[in-house]
């Protein structure tokens, strides 16, 4: 039997390719579909596609998650996310997450709602491949290199800071091993501001300018030798789609939160 997804943000830069690789697949069946300006249309007519979809677009998910599916996946809008998985998991499907935004304090309030409701969560601040292989290098080298700081790059509109890419690599590496830092953050002489956000146990340096998608490097150093570890995206939205779907296929088999497409890649 096909997996039934429903899917908001339908008409988003992501949520278009996403909703062709559904349709595309055999595996996949799309039973709902979300975006607030395009309510009312068929998801054909808004995606303006020669893929046939007669599924109509409402604005809200609570709405959308009345056709029984089962996963709910999310690219919309860091004001939107949080509450779009609420109520997919109150309605006990699984949900992928796709969108930025969220907090650590998110998180665990969104752990916590789905173990209670049995169902699962799967979300990554980015679904590509490189990007999974950025975080899974990483975390390699931050047992091995107690010193690093990340530099997070995007798009001049994009209105959350860090990315999730970002994010969820910094929190990781805070797990994964303890960043010693040659003079404290907090002793820091000037503007504090300017030695970057503090998470995870690392300084994370959010650039947000012209002709950036998403590009992430992290960078360790020791003395007299440095690396760095990098991922750039590049204009198309191709690249998210292999991992999205694949977190689509292995939520309905889990319970709780799992975070990073390389927890599903390298366990």
């Amino acid at each position: 039997m096909s997996i039934r997804v429903c899917v908001a943000g339908v008409t988003g830069w992501t949520g278009q390719s996403v909703v062709a690789g559904i349709l595309r697949s055999p595996e996949f069946e799309l039973v709902g579909a979300v975006a607030r300006k395009a309510a009312g249309q068929t998801v054909s007519e808004a995606l303006a596609t020669d893929l046939p979809c007669a599924v109509g677009i409402v604005a809200d998910a609570r709405d959308a998650l009345e056709e029984p599916a089962d996963v709910f996946i999310d690219y919309t809008h860091p004001s939107a996310v949080r509450e779009n998985v609420m109520a997919a998991i109150q309605a006990g499907t699984a949900a992928v997450i796709g969108t930025s935004g969220l907090t650590a304090a998110d998180f665990e309030q969104i752990d916590a709602a789905a173990r209670d409701k049995q169902v699962g969560v799967i979300a990554a601040g980015n679904f590509s491949i490189t990007a999974a292989l950025l975080k899974h290098f990483s975390g390699i080298a931050a047992r091995h290199v107690p010193h690093w700081e990340i530099i997070d790059m995007a798009s001049a509109g994009k209105p959350d800071a860090p990315s999730g890419t970002a994010q969820e690599l910094s929190e990781y590496l805070g797990e994964v091993a303890r960043n010693e830092y040659a003079v404290a953050v907090e002793d820091t002489l000037g503007a504090r501001e300017a030695r970057g956000a503090t998470i995870g146990g690392a300084q994370v340096h959010s650039l947000r300018l012209p002709s950036y998608v998403i590009s992430v490097e992290a960078i360790f150093g020791l003395p007299d030798e440095r690396l760095t570890i990098r991922h750039d995206a590049g204009s198309g939205a191709e690249p998210y789609v292999g991992g999205t779907l694949l977190a689509a296929k292995a939520a309905p088999t889990k319970v709780g939160l799992t975070r990073g497409l390389d927890t599903l890649l390298f366990g």
